[in-house]
């Protein structure tokens, strides 16, 4: 199974790059996660040609399971963002697509408009669309030295829900027994005996 990652940020070093790691880091074994970093070379969406940085995120997607999107505490998107959904969409190559989408806020409802938007346009290009948006305390250290989350409840957010996008593989099927004749009430073999 394959992972694209798109952090919504255009700087590396950004808390959105670091948390899109950490995300990544909680897939279960055997995933394949990919953080797309082009995010800032993406121009905005025009009919004709896909150029280069469009191009290559499309045949990413068209050969992942799913897409994991973090976007910051913003009212709106980030305009490069919006122009790499809107190539998506046009391409069809969200379709059925699996997309989880978290977003980092300071206070409870922080990053509201920025996850709704998102969820609006992932939707309406026909992705399935998951997530959770992450409450993250100023006043706490997020990551340790390996670049994890510390806190154990972002940890239970986060892993809900990877474990939607990523689940686990479906157990054998229960063997069907094979149907057994009921037998006749004691009522009608009683008549039947004294016929």
């Amino acid at each position: 199974m394959r992972i694209i990652g798109i952090a919504a940020s255009l700087h590396a070093g950004s808390f959105i790059t670091r948390l899109l790691a950490a995300v990544g880091g909680e897939l279960p074994s055997g995933v394949d996660f990919m953080p797309w970093t082009g995010l800032a070379d993406v121009p905005p969406f025009t009919a004709g040609p896909v150029p280069d940085p469009p191009s290559e995120l499309l045949r990413l997607v068209d050969d992942a399971d799913g897409l994991l999107l973090i976007a910051p505490e913003h009212s709106l998107l980030p305009v490069e963002l919006g122009d790499a959904l809107r190539w998506l969409s046009a391409s069809g190559a969200l379709t059925g697509k699996h997309v989880a989408v978290m977003s980092a806020s300071a206070r409870p409802c922080g990053a509201m408009w920025a996850q709704a938007e998102l969820y609006r346009q992932l939707t309406e290009a026909g992705a399935v669309v998951m997530g959770a948006e992450l409450v993250i305390s100023p006043l706490s250290p997020h990551f340790d030295e390996r670049g994890r989350l510390t806190v154990g409840r972002l940890r239970e957010q986060v892993r809900d829900v990877v474990s939607r996008l990523c689940p686990a593989a479906v157990g054998e099927p229960v063997p069907v027994m094979e149907a057994v004749p009921l037998r006749q009430p004691a009522v009608k073999r009683e008549a039947a005996l004294t016929a």
